[in-house]
């Protein structure tokens, strides 16, 4: 059954919006189920900003554009632990979609191409694309 699953294992009311589940009623601890066989996919990014005022343009240009490809932040800009190697030199984002094609069309996208130059000039960054796992639970080591 789709909906929500908490940790009796029952579920709430949900509604899906193009690929997207949005959860109305979960219990707290309860997590999303997904709609879709396909495995989310992750933008990170590695960004050492070296024009504030330039790359807050290009932050908030770039925000409206994430949300309309489907993507919602998970980690942005906090407190890096490193375990091993060399830590970012600045701040870490990781910015989850609901699969590889809606990654790589937000990354493809024109309206997002015309603010990459912005990106660009105000930040040293590195960015790639990480394909989860339909099952992450499942898969073996």
């Amino acid at each position: 059954m789709l909906g929500c699953r908490g940790r009796t294992g029952a579920a709430a009311p949900f509604l899906a919006l193009t690929g997207i589940v949005l959860v109305a009623g979960c219990a707290s601890g309860s997590r999303p189920l997904r709609t879709s066989l396909q495995p989310p996919a992750y933008v990170v990014a590695e960004i050492n900003v070296t024009k504030l005022s330039e790359y807050r343009t290009y932050a908030s240009a770039a925000f409206p554009i994430i949300g309309k490809y489907g993507g919602r932040f998970l980690a942005r800009g906090g407190t890096v632990v490193p375990v091993e190697g060399a830590a970012p030199v600045g701040r870490v984002m990781i910015i989850a979609f609901p699969s590889l094609a809606q990654a790589k069309a937000f990354e493809d996208s024109p309206e997002y191409n015309a603010i990459v130059p912005l990106r660009r000039s105000s930040a040293e960054s590195r960015l790639f694309i990480v394909q989860g796992s339909a099952d992450a639970a499942a898969s073996a080591p």
